[in-house]
């Protein structure tokens, strides 16, 4: 009885990790589709002279929101990525909150988009290039709503290309 227990314990830990595997397989396969979406987005960015930063917000495997940096064409500070894309998708949902949303965004929001996508709660924020001079992880403590899945590095190298070759282009 007992090696038959460990026996069944075995299976069922095998099919567990299993099933595990092919959701972080699928999970992988869907980050790149959307962050593709948000490096779209930073190109028409790119196409306008702006800071070549792109965002989409998914809910559901559905695009709710998209943006792009609009600071020089607006004048306005405030104009990034993710606050035209959390503005989009609220409208898009008809509230504030973006539970049960994921936003897909180039570069490594800043610490006010960050307050911003803490304020809307949103559940998981994915983002390709570190930005070590103004990301929010230069800022110590807590930043996003406590139940908020923060994950890095979706695509960096395409990411990181965009914002040297458009940094390049300057000097």
């Amino acid at each position: 009885m007992d090696i038959l227990h460990y026996v069944w314990f075995f299976l069922l830990k095998l099919l567990i990790s299993q099933s595990l595997m092919e959701n972080a397989k699928k999970q992988a396969e869907l980050d790149k589709k959307f962050m593709q979406l948000a490096i779209n987005e930073a190109e028409k960015a790119l196409k306008e002279e702006e800071v070549p930063i792109g965002a989409v917000i998914v809910c559901g495997e559905r695009v709710i929101g998209r943006g792009h940096n609009l600071v020089e064409t607006l004048c306005d500070a405030t104009a990034h990525a993710e606050m035209q894309c959390i503005t989009a998708a609220a409208s898009t949902l008809g509230g504030k909150y973006l539970k049960d949303c994921t936003l897909y965004v180039t570069v490594e929001p800043c610490i006010m988009c960050a307050g911003a996508l803490a304020w809307s709660q949103i559940d998981r924020v994915v983002y390709g290039a570190d930005d070590p001079k103004r990301g929010f992880t230069t800022v110590e403590g807590r930043i996003f709503h406590p139940k908020t899945v923060v994950d890095r590095g979706v695509m960096r190298e395409e990411c990181e290309a965009l914002m040297k070759n458009f940094f390049k282009g300057l000097r």
